[in-house]
């Protein structure tokens, strides 16, 4: 069994594609097909379903991939371990949510490069959920997270917490305050779109009070969603640090609820076997624990 036709298999797990496959990989279509025969004679079994478009594991083939997926992990592993006397260099996968401002993350990203400038860092944002998924499927390296304290991690992921942070209900300053969350109706929202666990908190919230969610616009960036409710179009749920480094900051203002505070914890999230990457997570995890939090 050859690691060459374990990766192979792994790419065209990953993408559902031959050709995603070779073309990640730097090899031919043929060369793809050939790796993944030779793994599927070996261990004497069909790894994937061919008749599927897009290409997907058979049962014992997504049982396989799992496996395979740890192999090349202890490989890595390995490889770190025997060169434990040189600084980390090469790509560093890291995961960011997307409520995430730009002015919050530059800091730890410069004081990254500063420590380590022989790695390269390639910033991806997502959805919490999104971003474990990658990690369990070793798209990336790292990625830092926003959950409620009491969250769940797989098995195969060290979960370190970092701090709570604040999130804050904004509003324009011409927007006449109010006390409690079933008000906030009659102005709508401002918020990410469906998958942000900050808008998913938010629904339960309203809906154990027996209300739906009005959202008057769904988009991404904090800024944009910060420049709309300045504009009076809908209130926004913001973390306090990245409201604090807004230029919309003076033009808003917080509305304190009495039945809604709510808060999350900011987690650095990265499979067990990360070897020499682990210090780069660590300080990219606590140089912006420590830009979000007082």
């Amino acid at each position: 069994m050859k690691n060459d036709d374990i990766s192979a298999f792994v790419a065209v797990v990953r993408r559902q594609s031959l050709i995603q496959a070779a073309d990640s990989l730097q090899l031919t279509q043929s060369a793809i097909t050939r790796r993944i025969q030779n793994l599927e004679e070996t261990l004497g079994v069909e790894l994937l379903d061919r008749h599927t478009k897009p290409l997907k594991p058979t049962p014992m083939g997504l049982k396989v991939f799992d496996q395979c997926l740890r192999i090349l992990q202890e490989i890595d592993a390995l490889r770190e371990l025997v060169a434990n006397d040189t600084p980390p260099q090469g790509t560093f996968r890291l995961g960011v949510p997307h409520s995430l401002s730009e002015a919050v993350l530059l800091p730890p990203l410069r004081s990254l490069n500063q420590h380590y400038p022989a790695l390269q860092t390639r910033v991806s944002s997502g959805w919490g959920t999104e971003l474990l998924a990658k990690l369990v499927q070793a798209e990336l390296d790292a990625a830092m997270v926003l959950f409620p304290r009491n969250r769940a991690f797989p098995d195969a992921l060290t979960a370190v917490p970092l701090g709570e942070i604040q999130l804050c209900v904004v509003a324009s300053q011409d927007t006449p305050p109010f006390q409690h969350l079933i008000d906030s109706q009659q102005h709508g929202w401002i918020l990410n779109p469906d998958g942000c666990g900050f808008r998913d908190g938010l629904m339960r919230a309203l809906a154990d009070q027996g209300v739906n969610l009005q959202v008057n616009l769904d988009t991404y960036g904090s800024e944009l969603q910060l420049g709309l409710v300045a504009e009076g179009k809908g209130l926004g749920l913001i973390p306090a640090p990245v409201l604090a480094n807004s230029q919309y900051c003076d033009t808003l203002q917080v509305i304190t609820l009495k039945d809604f505070s709510p808060l999350a914890e900011l987690w650095l999230v990265y499979p067990k076997h990360l070897g020499k990457l682990q210090k780069p997570a660590h300080l990219f995890g606590t140089q912006l624990a420590r830009a979000l939090t007082p």
